[in-house]
């Protein structure tokens, strides 16, 4: 029989220290490549979402943009719940003073807090009185609002006070008050409880990419006042005499009101135009000169809330004219009766 002779190969201790270092090294380098492709991939993918349209960076919001807390007024509900001890919890509602009666603390006054205020409150009240021995968080939950309702005044179809039942935003109230009439301004005043000094003002914006700045959070109590926007009316010898909407404080230019009233007639005596202003001191009277601005040698006056552009007829003008029509119309009765 023939022996079978193993060979056993051996690594001196050298040999071996440079065998470890080389898989250490190798170990770092694909480490190191990972991280890389994994920078490269946020990167680009970063990149990616810039240019898709619709798609932004999610920013965290300014300080002092969040609603303020609710203040706890009387007759709302609470639910008050302490922590793995159920016998504690309770719903009381706030009695007209202000104040909720509690089985195991008696009365405590909670008007004008906020839920987050009570529950520290009572928690301090638990450990004061020693009712429980390790310290139990304590939450408040406002189930019911006394005050929730919303009212919804000035320039809406249906002005009046709306139940505010869950989360909702202006455009929600206000399409609750049946929209806002035709000459409401994109102006709103948004009035919180105890704010009558901090009005909010929202200038409302329908664009599909601006809607959500304007269409902001309303609380229970809130007042949302529509303003009303401002008119400015033409008068006299024009196309289609009225009145014309200034939105956001704007003013129209002479011109421009002139346009949007189809513009002057044949017969108008465009030299004598008025413009007719209302002030503290009482009612002044401007006179323009129409014809000049026409041709751009006078500057196109602005027109402002109530003013009045007037424009008079031409008695020369109207004659003229009048006079044309008749021989018009008797030439055509002469040629219809009389043929030659």
């Amino acid at each position: 029989m023939h022996k079978i002779r193993s060979k056993v190969w051996t690594i001196t201790p050298g040999l071996r220290s440079v065998s470890l270092g080389a898989v250490v090294l190798a170990g770092h380098l694909c480490i190191a490549q990972v991280n890389q492709v994994q920078s490269m991939n946020s990167r680009a993918q970063t990149a990616q979402d810039k240019s898709l349209p619709g798609v932004q960076p999610v920013a965290n919001p300014p300080d002092g943009s969040h609603a303020p807390a609710i203040a706890i007024a009387a007759g709302d509900l609470l639910q008050i719940s302490v922590f793995d001890t159920p016998e504690l919890s309770a719903q009381v509602r706030v009695d007209q003073n202000g104040d909720i009666n509690l089985p195991w603390g008696g009365k405590s006054h909670v008007e004008g807090m906020s839920p987050a205020q009570v529950a520290d409150t009572l928690q301090a009240m638990l450990q004061q009185q020693k009712i429980l021995k390790n310290p139990t968080p304590a939450t408040v939950f406002v189930v019911e609002y006394a005050t929730q309702g919303v009212k919804v005044l000035g320039q809406v179809k249906s002005p009046g006070i709306y139940p505010l039942l869950g989360f909702h935003r202006l455009f929600d109230l206000i399409a609750s008050a049946g929209g806002v009439t035709d000459i409401a301004s994109r102006t709103v005043t948004l009035i919180h409880p105890g704010g009558e000094s901090h009005p909010v003002t929202v200038t409302l914006d329908y664009r599909s990419d601006r809607i959500a700045e304007s269409d902001i959070e309303v609380l229970p109590g809130d007042t949302i006042v529509v303003s009303k926007a401002g008119v400015a009316y033409v008068l006299g010898d024009v196309g289609r005499p009225g009145g014309f909407l200034l939105q956001d404080n704007q003013q129209l230019t002479v011109l421009q009101a002139l346009a949007l009233a189809q513009g002057t007639n044949k017969t108008a005596k465009l030299n004598s135009a008025v413009i007719f202003r209302d002030s503290p001191e009482g009612r002044h009277e401007y006179k323009i000169e129409l014809k000049k601005v026409l041709q751009g040698e006078y500057a196109d006056l602005r027109l402002g809330d109530h003013d009045i552009l007037y424009v008079p007829s031409s008695m020369g003008k109207t004659l003229g004219y009048r006079g044309i029509e008749l021989g018009a119309q008797a030439t055509a009765g002469v040629l219809i009766y009389h043929p030659w």
